[in-house]
């Protein structure tokens, strides 16, 4: 069977996190990436240098013609992005429209083409409240999907799909990460805002571990 492996990469701190444990596991990986019209691509910009050092295919797919069908979201439209934590009700105004299974769906026809039996994907605990499309549900329901919807099966991996923020970053630091290597802020500015739910979360986790985040924040 071929060892290749799609990873859907964002380049924050979850799927960073995912791809180096594709790595670890002796993954053939080929990163993958979206600009589907999300508000800045910072993240984008910090996952091509991650990849670019560790010399590993990365494509860049831009779906931003799709942005009119996935409109409605604080991230790809003109809606102020709240503040606070992702406990909190307005934080779903973040949920992008059926994002996780457009993203999945073109990850599997990449993995086909490759003839990759496996994609990587971050979802994780900490998202389960606001995001139905990272619920275990949903992930098993796509990865029943992704089995039969081509002659080749594809499995869906999500190695912290019952883990939290924390747990993650514990993961990533036992393999020695740099966590300054990624971008999680919902705002694209030169500092992180440490005031949205993804800034929250993230520092969160750091807090959890008694260590420091790498990036430097405006608040």
């Amino acid at each position: 069977m071929s060892n290749k492996a799609v990873v859907v990469y964002s380049g924050g701190m979850d799927s960073f996190t995912v791809l180096h444990k594709a790595i670890a596991a002796g993954k053939d990986v080929y990163a993958l990436s979206f600009n589907y019209g999300q508000r800045h691509s910072k993240e984008l910009e910090v996952a091509a240098l991650v990849c670019r050092d560790l010399n590993i295919p990365h494509k860049v797919v831009d779906i931003t013609a799709m942005n009119s069908l996935m409109a409605g979201s604080s991230l790809t439209s003109d809606i102020d992005i709240p503040e606070g934590h992702y406990e909190e009700d307005s934080m779903k105004s973040t949920v992008v429209p059926n994002r996780n299974m457009v993203l999945l769906s073109m990850a599997i026809a990449y993995a086909v083409s490759l003839e990759a039996p496996e994609v990587y994907y971050g979802a994780h605990a900490g998202d389960h409240h606001i995001y139905p499309d990272c619920r275990p549900e949903f992930v098993h329901a796509m990865n029943a999907v992704s089995k039969i919807a081509n002659y080749q099966a594809v499995e869906i991996v999500t190695p912290f799909l019952e883990n939290s923020k924390g747990e993650i970053l514990a993961s990533g630091l036992a393999m020695n990460l740099d966590y300054a290597n990624t971008w999680t802020c919902y705002n694209g500015r030169e500092h992180a805002c440490g005031q949205c739910g993804a800034c929250n979360e993230r520092l969160e986790a750091f807090a959890e571990q008694g260590i420091n985040d790498p990036l430097t924040y405006e608040a």
